[in-house]
């Protein structure tokens, strides 16, 4: 008798967003990177659904063949990574209009689809778009995550919690672990860093060598790795498309494209800087962040050992790890909040604004030290006064074992409470 691996037994925050979707809406696409748990998500549903996966040669020559017919045969059913036959989308298309029911035809897909032009207007109107992403710290933990309510209460409880300096090493609550093992359920599995970085390592060179091929045609592929691994090393920096082109002999424009597929793929993402004038959005330098600090610290080959000793290397991949956690946090949020950093003409900066719709503000520091000083709040100080009455919070995660006011709306907050 074979068992379902441990990861199957996390339960995930966004099923239940993902039944309200299919209560009302004909199709729901559970877009998210490969191997983050969408399969083991949506299979939930297959005892009312049929299941079918494009993963499979010969369906997909079908499909490819005959979306149309492939589709009309059916009644509710899965279709996994349903990114694999772009053509699919115009058929599904044309029977979702001929039958709205809600809940007719569950999507998964490995790229952002709705970013690919053969697709993005195919479904509009017609699909619910959710995003998975990898495991968070508090589906590993198996608790629901309240940091959006308990910041906007300034409700943090002051029980101690361990901070990873005082963990056991082995132990699933040190941070130091936690961080580098990134979100990844088969990552996770993995019983020490080197077996979890050869995951990360592989999983990437499928991704390039495979996945790409789906969304892209790149005829400087073997330039690909180089890019992730020079986006790995400046995760949390301002994005400069030359400088980075530079150290590889390409130009800025052929780096944005290469950027704009591996965001496509769920590798990298954007933030953008916050504003008060909503249009300076648009022009203001973004930061190029990884969306998981398992795959950007194999890249930059930061080992436990090297993570104790070298600590700015560290903060760097931590401030991966916390952006990370923000993403999986506003995904299983109803509310469209805007997630974006903060730095003015004196360098003064905050690694994360978060912003709801009704333009309430949290700013997040990260320090990846067990301290935290008054000169820490620094660049928080000047988004409050900024901001205004739309401030709420700011908070500086560390690695303590307190939550410490610092004076009105701003807290210290121990890192394990996100």
């Amino acid at each position: 008798m074979t068992h379902p691996p441990a990861f199957a037994l996390y339960p995930r925050h966004l099923d239940s967003r993902l039944r309200e979707s299919l209560a009302d809406t004909p199709a729901v696409l559970v877009n998210g990177p490969r191997q983050c748990g969408k399969t083991t998500l949506v299979r939930q549903y297959e005892g009312d659904m049929a299941y079918f996966s494009l993963d499979d040669p010969g369906l997909l020559a079908a499909v490819q063949a005959d979306p149309l017919g492939f589709v009309k045969r059916l009644d509710r059913a899965i279709i996994d990574e349903v990114q694999r036959a772009p053509q699919l989308l115009l058929a599904l298309k044309l029977v979702i209009d001929q039958d709205r029911r809600p809940g007719r035809f569950l999507l998964t897909g490995s790229a952002n689809l709705m970013a690919l032009s053969q697709i993005a207007d195919s479904l509009a109107g017609r699909v619910d778009i959710l995003t998975l992403l990898p495991l968070s710290s508090a589906e590993l933990a198996r608790r629901p995550n309240d940091f959006i309510s308990r910041a906007l209460a300034q409700n943090w409880p002051a029980k101690a919690t361990t901070p990873s300096h005082q963990a056991n090493p082995t132990d699933h609550t040190d941070m130091t672990q936690q961080v580098l093992a990134g979100g990844y359920p088969e990552m996770q599995q993995r019983t020490t860093p080197a077996r979890r970085q050869a995951w990360a390592r592989a999983y990437m060179r499928t991704l390039i060598e495979r996945d790409i091929q789906d969304i892209a045609q790149i005829d400087q592929l073997n330039q690909i790795p180089q890019l992730l691994s020079i986006t790995a090393e400046l995760s949390g920096q301002l994005l400069n498309l030359t400088q980075m082109g530079g150290q590889i002999g390409l130009n800025g424009k052929t780096v944005d494209k290469y950027i704009g597929i591996l965001e496509k793929l769920f590798l990298v993402r954007r933030l953008p800087a916050w504003s008060r004038n909503e249009l300076n959005r648009l022009i203001k330098a973004p930061k190029i962040h990884f969306l998981d600090a398992g795959l950007q610290s194999t890249l930059t080959r930061l080992s436990p050992e090297l993570a104790v000793t070298q600590r700015s290397r560290f903060g760097a991949t931590l401030e991966t790890w916390v952006y990370a956690e923000l993403l999986k946090l506003l995904s299983i949020t109803p509310e469209a909040w805007f997630l974006s950093h903060f730095r003015d003409k004196d360098q003064l900066e905050v690694d994360f604004v978060m912003e709801s719709p009704l333009r309430e503000i949290i700013g997040i520091e990260v320090k990846a030290a067990a301290s935290v000083q008054a000169s820490d709040f620094k660049g928080l100080r000047k988004l409050r006064e900024l901001a205004g009455a739309q401030f709420v919070t700011g908070i500086v995660l560390y690695d303590g074992i307190h939550a410490l006011s610092f004076g009105e709306g701003l807290w210290a907050v121990p890192l394990n409470r996100l």
